[in-house]
């Protein structure tokens, strides 16, 4: 089993798996956790291909489902298997879903920020796999530095201030690791997920910054194949990172749900 960056802190409350997006790392939920209830038991993980070159999960290349598979494992060792509430954002989000599907003893509850269960069209995903195979190949050319500025002028990006982009955690990153993330553990390389949603049984928050269009439609699908199982919030003001665009908004909706669920 690859070995993970995982850390565990906090305090004797409910655990909290967290899984950040993309380029990001663990003290990206920093901003969040500051709004929350300090009781709560946090279990951070650094995804594969993610995090400083003296981290192990920078040297992490596994594809997409193996990926998910990975992260399990080193959850349940860092911390316990027992059920937690998994919270993912953008790439978190999708593998966190994958995680609840695989192993659902590990997932007592699932909270999906700004996340997908996949691209379903065959052109669409070659597509999606041509353009990070671009963006993976222009990383490695021009370094990580002129990268991230890249990835954040993005428009999905455009309500995020920089001051709170975590832009220094981003550039830490290996241009090896974030490229080898970009073509293992993009959307495209991802197999769609969509006809298993109903496999669900916990109880799942799907959450999207009210601005982001593109996200809130997926999360209203989302909802629609889960089943009653799922609950929609949308968070005010936000864009696609609203858990940085909005952290104590993100906090209030999150505890709402976490105060509703039994045990």
């Amino acid at each position: 089993m690859s070995d993970l960056d995982v850390t565990v802190e906090g305090g004797p409350g409910r655990r909290l798996v967290l899984l950040h997006g993309f380029t990001q790392g663990p003290g990206s939920w920093d901003p969040l956790l500051g709004a929350l209830d300090p009781a709560y038991e946090i279990v951070r993980v650094t995804l594969p291909g993610h995090g400083p070159a003296d981290g192990a999960s920078a040297r992490v290349r596994l594809p997409f489902e193996a990926a998910a598979g990975a992260v399990a494992e080193a959850v349940a060792a860092a911390a316990g298997a027992e059920p937690a509430t998994w919270f993912g954002y953008s790439l978190g989000g999708r593998l966190a879903l994958r995680v609840a599907i695989d192993r659902p003893d590990l997932v007592g509850s699932l909270v999906l920020l700004g996340a997908t269960a996949g691209i379903e069209e065959p052109a669409a995903r070659a597509a999606r796999v041509e353009i990070d195979e671009r963006l993976a190949s222009g990383l490695e050319r021009k370094g990580v530095e002129r990268f991230v500025d890249g990835w954040l002028a993005q428009g999905l990006f455009s309500r995020l201030p920089r001051a709170a982009a975590g832009v220094e955690e981003r550039r830490a990153g290996t241009a090896d690791g974030l490229a080898g993330s970009l073509r293992l553990l993009g959307t495209g390389a991802q197999e769609p997920v969509w006809d298993r949603l109903g496999e669900l049984g916990m109880p799942v928050l799907l959450m999207a910054g009210e601005h982001d269009s593109k996200f809130s439609a997926l999360a209203f699908r989302l909802a629609a194949g889960i089943g009653p199982s799922a609950g929609l919030s949308f968070v005010p003001g936000a864009g696609h990172a609203a858990h940085l665009e909005r952290p104590q908004s993100v906090a209030t909706i999150l505890t709402r749900f976490l105060d509703a669920l039994p045990g």
